[in-house]
């Protein structure tokens, strides 16, 4: 079976429950694959959360980012290792990861602060300072405020994420940012310019997962 049928096969046993087909991929040597067999493992309902705390370890980043996502709705798992992640989208996705989570760790708590105050990526900001308002914990009010003074689609953000605090300094926040016109020379700008191959393989896999049977004219 060539790579090409092997994911439509993967995408497929998602659908149709075949637990043992989509297990066998999880140490297949294509990321593709193994990422396609976490996806269809959740979708018969057979994902465990050994299942994805192995895939947080997993050599590939896109595995990684996957299993990121998964772990959104598996408050059990820690997404700690994966904001700590060299690739960028591996921790913006964990960041999503932990606000979806709302309840975490106090390392995790840290971590998000750490990236909302320091991360010279302003997505990786961005994603921190939405985190720390879904989570609603007031030890990361300072760097939602923060955010507060950054860059545009930060600030934005920011004021969003300040929807659970109250006082003083919420209000004035509040205030400063909604009153702040818009930058004449802003426009917004796409995640990137170029897409990496193992990305659009990701990409068109995914796309396989929502459209497993495609029809032809």
């Amino acid at each position: 079976m060539n790579a090409e049928n092997h994911l439509r096969q993967l995408v497929i046993a998602g659908h149709e429950g075949s637990e043992q087909t989509a297990r066998d991929s999880l140490d297949s040597v294509d990321p593709a694959a193994r990422q396609l067999a976490l996806g269809a493992l959740h979708r018969m309902g057979k994902l465990t959360d050994a299942d994805v705390r192995v895939a947080l370890t997993d050599a590939a980043a896109v595995v990684r980012r996957r299993a990121a996502s998964l772990a959104a709705t598996r408050p059990a798992i820690s997404v700690l290792s994966a904001l700590l992640d060299e690739e960028a989208t591996v921790v913006e996705t964990a960041a999503w990861a932990a606000g979806e989570q709302e309840t975490v760790s106090d390392d995790v708590l840290a971590r998000l602060v750490d990236l909302a105050l320091t991360a010279t990526d302003p997505l990786l900001r961005e994603a921190a300072v939405a985190a720390l308002g879904a989570i609603g914990d007031e030890r990361g009010l300072p760097a939602i405020l923060a955010g507060c003074a950054d860059k545009p689609n930060i600030r934005r953000r920011a004021v969003l994420a300040l929807a659970p605090f109250s006082g003083a300094a919420v209000d004035s926040a509040r205030g400063r940012t909604l009153d702040r016109p818009p930058h004449p020379a802003h426009t917004p700008q796409p995640r990137c310019s170029t897409m990496k191959p193992a990305d659009r393989k990701e990409l068109f896999a995914r796309l396989a997962e929502l459209n497993p049977h495609p029809t032809t004219e």
